[in-house]
């Protein structure tokens, strides 16, 4: 399904004159199973729904060093965002994440996703609904999908919440960048993204649903950091 843009129960609309960077849904780049990172970085993928949003949050994290914005999960090749949006190829809308692991661990990666997802929620995330935008952790080797699994095992040993954890743990498959009008959106159309962001109403669950691993959080915010 198309991305949903609700607010105060009302969907919104592009306002007449807001430009949207918005080129012709050409084909995307290539898929990658797991693109090469430069030497001593190191690639970790996630879908926590829409993907403006998944990459808006990591690029604010020490040691991520890119965000690619795109599809994994589904069976369909080298899918394009229509087709994804259709829910009928199977992928998840995710994030590619290439980091310096001596700045910050994938354990420490997986920590700072628990607190930008609704973790409880398997079938979409806040407003946008369906499989497309369903919660997965994509390991892409057997260390990386240890820890998820581990730090997932600890959320739910920890009964903070009252039902389990509803983010899957997949091994990663090959990866599809989105549109290059998905890239970097929230700094691209600034102000459409915003009005998505509070008429989704994703920091409002978020801030209802609390900290999941508030010690790391607190480490990672920045300074006037209201998002």
């Amino acid at each position: 399904m198309q991305r949903l843009v609700a607010a105060t129960g009302a969907a919104l609309v592009i306002a007449a004159g807001l430009a949207i960077t918005h080129p012709s849904h050409s084909a995307p780049p290539a898929p990658t199973a797991s693109a090469m990172p430069t030497t001593g970085l190191e690639i970790a993928t996630f879908a926590g729904g829409c993907f403006w949003s998944m990459e808006y949050e990591f690029d604010k994290l020490p040691g991520v060093k890119q965000t690619v914005s795109g599809f994994m999960g589904g069976t369909t090749p080298n899918p394009t965002y229509d087709q994804v949006s259709h829910g009928n190829t199977g992928h998840a809308e995710s994030v590619q994440v290439t980091y310096d692991p001596k700045v910050v661990s994938y354990p420490k990666l997986v920590d700072y996703y628990w607190h930008h997802v609704d973790l409880l929620d398997g079938g979409g995330q806040f407003c946008d609904r369906g499989d497309e935008y369903r919660p997965v952790i994509f390991a892409h080797t057997p260390e990386q999908k240890q820890a998820a699994e581990q730090s997932k095992s600890a959320l739910d040993a920890s009964h903070r919440f009252s039902t389990p954890i509803a983010v899957a743990i997949n091994d990663a498959g090959p990866f599809t960048a989105a549109e290059d009008y998905h890239q970097n959106f929230h700094n691209m159309n600034a102000a459409y993204y915003k009005r998505y962001r509070v008429g989704c109403g994703r920091d409002a669950r978020l801030k209802e649903r609390g900290a999941a691993a508030p010690t790391f959080y607190s480490e990672v915010r920045r300074p006037n950091d209201t998002a």
